[in-house]
This record gives structure tokens, sequence and C-alpha cells, in this order.
């Protein structure tokens, strides 16, 4: 068993470390966190580059990995308190995006401004307590290689969207994505495919 099975087994155990770690009901860790903890936590491949002025709610329980020559823009906000973040390598996540894990991002993606990556859902089920207090759930976000997603874009919990994408601007991805794909739209919907036999993408028709 490991260690971090150990302090999960143990819920006041638990309880206390999370209180080291982050305030109660805060999302943010302390900052002695990032001071003495995170440099042993943040794993980043060659010429990887994070930005100064992000939100990096980065915790040792949970991996965070950045491939090398890839970069997190400004003012993004990066989360692995409940899941880990996996960023492959010469991929950008652009200025403003959030990514709450577990998320998986491959090689040579590109993220435009102010998208929204979530794996995270609220339980909301039970009507005689609030929902702040019902505790979350998570379904991991994957993106495959070579994709590219649109400015404000947002990818909802459990979507697996495949290889050479487009997801153009604006658009929520409510169900994954078939490789090879444009889609658009609130829900996203498939509008053009890639043909190998015709070496052509395709538009659907309607």
């Amino acid at each position: 068993m490991t260690f971090k099975e150990k302090i999960k087994k143990h819920p006041f155990i638990k309880k206390i470390v999370l209180w080291l770690l982050m305030p109660k009901g805060q999302a943010r860790p302390r900052y002695w966190v990032k001071l003495l903890i995170l440099p042993w936590v943040v794993k980043k491949g060659r010429g990887a580059l994070i930005r100064k002025r992000i939100r990096f709610d980065v915790l040792p329980f949970n991996r965070f990995f950045l491939g090398k020559q890839s970069t997190i823009e400004d003012f993004c906000t990066i989360n692995n308190g409940v899941g880990s973040i996996y960023i492959g390598h010469h991929t950008r996540i652009g200025i403003g995006s959030v990514l709450i894990g577990p998320v998986l991002v491959g090689d040579h993606v590109r993220l435009a401004q102010n998208v929204v990556i979530s794996a995270l859902n609220h339980n909301y089920e039970d009507v005689t307590r609030p929902i702040s207090e019902q505790g979350v759930h998570t379904d991991p976000v994957t993106i495959d290689d070579e994709t590219w997603i649109g400015a404000n874009v947002t990818i909802l919990p459990g979507r697996h969207i495949g290889k050479h994408c487009i997801v153009a601007a604006g658009s929520v991805v409510t169900k994954d994505v078939p490789s090879y794909s444009v889609v658009a739209g609130n829900p996203a919907k498939v509008i053009k495919t890639y043909h190998p036999e015709s070496n052509t993408w395709q538009r659907i028709s309607a």
C-alpha cells in the first residue's frame, strides 16, 4: 500500500493533510506548498515553459506533466486537485484557458484563448442538501495528438476528442469527437470529415 493510499484510508489523517495543503473550502494550495513541494511534483520536459501570470493549483497527490517545447500561456488556471494533468510535447495552452483534471492532452495540440476543459462535476442528486456539500465526481477528458481547439470552447467531463480534429470557436463539446473531424456548435456536431480515399475534407450534409 502506497503512502497516498494509507492517507486516503484514514479520514481523520486525510482531513489534516488536506488542511495542511490548502485552506478549508479553497482550491488554491497554501504558499508553502508552492515553495517547498511543487519543485518536486511539477515535471517538465526540455524547453517547456509555464508563464508567470497563471493560477497554478497543483497539489502533490496527483501528477502534473508538461512535455518538451510545450507552453502554458498567461492567465491560465491549472488544477490537478481531483485528477492528474498530462500535457504532451509541442503543445500550447492558450491565454486564459482552464484545465481541471483528470485531463490528458496529446502532442502538437493547440488550445486557443479561454478554452475550458473540466473533468469535474458536482453531485446534486440529494435535494435535501446543498449541492456544495455533496462532493464531486470526475470523468477524464482526453484530447489526442494534432488537434486544434478554437477560442472560447468548453469541453465537458468524459469527452474524448480524436486525432487531428478541429473544434470551432465557441463550441460546447458534449459528445466524443471522432478522429479527423471538424465540429462546431452548442452542442458540437460534426460538420466535416476527412476522406483518405479522395484526400479531401468533405462537409456533412444537414
